[in-house]
């Protein structure tokens, strides 16, 4: 891709690295002459508006933009009082940009080119992803003290009374003998609990290969078949180029396990019900790594997908926090595990519910070595089987 100025200026090597500046920016930048007329694009931009530089050149940016949108008087405001301007949480949803296309705008005149402006575009999903990631990390950990204070505090007990329970149990008559199984019951319930949230409280660094995800997805479809969602269609449509993904095999598996399961409960028996599974590259967020000061990139996309009721909107922003849940008899940590699991690898997992619709979706870092892994299976050929 090429970005290109209406400007006429020519490709001196100062250009060059101007461009090459903004080319690196992971925002949409572009310039809007005096005619508003769209004089430069970044690759970013291009994305954004799914069109080249070149192409974006030859019209306003009016005719990108929904109609009466703020952007325009932000503008005309720049230009008249030649001072730049912020704008936050812009809709430019749109049938040619897309739905949720939520955005903060930053407004700048540019001194060299009279009645020129620089747009830049901030992606609110991007920071709200970040922002939510960040609210995961930190309720995993409350999470984690919580799970050594239970181990220690409760289990040790929880045994006594069920010992107590087992030997009542032998002195008892018939009729009291269902109380003291009960007793024992709901005793192992608890402790099962416990164990559960003793996954938390693991703080041992995660050991980390290259993996190959389609083997993955293709060893949790297997076993899926095999059980809970023996009776409803999954299909895939992956990537055969992806690079390997950085990260503890058993720990991948866990995580989308546990996304399948969830979606073939929320498809239930309907006759048309359906899971997606899907792999990409999408580059552009920048995160660190957790206990380190490394950042990196998060250009590795899957996906969990399914055609079922879809997620209650207000509990969307909340899914991943330990104890919410949608079951009836759910504990609301599954969700949890997975959100502290991609969190250890330094990557993102989020959820985007419409009806009729719920899209997992985890971001994650490729591998910087390569193995035997690396190859594409034979069978992912990068469309819907």
């Amino acid at each position: 891709m090429t970005s290109k100025s209406s400007s006429g200026a020519g490709d001196t090597p100062a250009n060059s690295v101007a461009m090459a500046v903004l080319n690196a920016i992971q925002n949409p930048v572009v310039m809007v002459d005096e005619a508003g007329l769209i004089a430069f694009a970044n690759w970013e931009a291009e994305a954004f508006f799914g069109a080249s530089a070149s192409h974006l050149s030859r019209y306003k940016i009016s005719t990108f933009i929904p109609f009466g949108s703020p952007l325009l008087a932000l503008i005309d405001q720049v230009r008249e009082r030649r001072a730049p301007v912020n704008e936050y949480r812009v809709d430019l949803s749109s049938p040619r940009l897309g739905q949720d296309k939520l955005v903060d705008i930053y407004v700048a005149p540019v001194s060299s080119a009279p009645g020129s402006v620089v747009v830049v575009f901030q992606e609110r999903s991007m920071a709200d992803k970040i922002d939510r990631q960040l609210t995961h990390r930190a309720a995993a950990r409350s999470v984690t003290g919580l799970a050594s204070m239970l181990a220690h505090e409760i289990k040790n007990p929880l045994s006594g009374i069920r010992g107590a329970a087992q030997l009542l149990e032998q002195s008892v008559e018939d009729d009291d003998r269902a109380l003291t199984r009960l007793i024992c019951d709901e005793t192992d319930r608890i402790v099962s609990l416990v164990d559960r949230m003793e996954v938390f409280s693991d703080e041992r660094p995660v050991d980390r290969v290259p993996v190959n995800i389609h083997s993955v997805l293709d060893h949790v479809k297997a076993i899926a078949k095999a059980g809970f969602a023996r009776n409803i269609k999954i299909s895939e449509n992956y990537d055969p180029s992806l690079p390997a993904v950085f990260a503890n095999r058993d720990q991948l598996v866990q995580v989308f396990l546990n996304l399948v399961k969830n979606a073939a409960e929320a498809v239930g028996d309907r006759q048309d019900g359906e899971i997606m599974l899907t792999t990409a590259y999408r580059p552009g967020i920048r995160l660190s790594v957790a206990g380190t000061r490394e950042k990196i990139s998060l250009p590795l996309e899957f996906c969990v997908i399914d055609n079922g009721p879809g997620v209650p909107a207000d509990l969307v922003p909340h899914l991943f926090d330990p104890f919410i849940t949608t079951k009836t008899n759910g504990t609301g940590l599954g969700l949890a595990l997975v959100a502290k699991i991609i969190g250890d690898h330094g990557g993102i997992v989020e959820c985007d519910s419409q009806n009729h619709r719920t899209t997992f979706r985890v971001l994650m870092p490729a591998s910087k070595g390569i193995t035997s892994e690396d190859a594409p299976l034979p069978n992912s050929t990068g469309t819907t089987r």
